[in-house]
């Protein structure tokens, strides 16, 4: 199974748009947190075209009460609040939008991936049996727009470049 992993949107969605182009193969997404505003819940929804979205909560992620209304109006979008912990495809995954939590969680050796966001700045790390990983920012802010695919199955990660 593939995972598309994204993180800092920051309401960009003309960037959003080109991670819906990158999921043909997909089967699940994973967003890191900082969505921003609640218009970007159905725009997401969309995006993924009816693939399941788990969302953690960022720091920039204002109106929580109506991010939640706009998640509970959709089919695949899961809102799990500041940590996510999935168990996908055999792989055991959490999901937080922290750096130093991540690199907690990775140096717990509990999860075969732990993924964060936050500072913006693609990174992967094997920690032990353990892939750290910020798969970067969709929105621009740094200049470079990057998501990740990981295929659970290979245990393999793909970089992708957005612009």
């Amino acid at each position: 199974m593939k995972l598309a992993i994204l993180s800092d949107t920051h309401d960009n969605i003309w960037m959003l748009d080109k991670v819906g182009a990158q999921l043909s193969q997909v089967k699940v997404l994973l967003h890191c947190g900082d969505i921003c505003s609640p218009f970007m819940i159905p725009r997401l929804a969309q995006t993924a075209d009816n693939r399941p979205v788990h969302i953690v909560w960022g720091n920039n992620d204002g109106d929580k009460r109506l991010l939640m209304v706009q998640a509970e109006k959709t089919r695949n979008i899961q809102i799990h609040g500041e940590l996510a912990e999935l168990v996908l495809d055999g792989v055991k995954i959490a999901v937080n939008h922290y750096p130093e939590i991540g690199r907690a969680l990775a140096h717990s050796g509990q999860y075969d991936l732990v993924c964060y966001g936050h500072d913006h700045s693609a990174h992967e790390e094997k920690i032990g049996d353990t892939l750290l990983l910020n798969p970067g920012e969709v929105m621009g802010l740094m200049g470079r727009r990057t998501m990740a695919i990981y295929d659970t199955r290979k245990k393999e990660l793909t970089w992708v470049e957005l612009d």
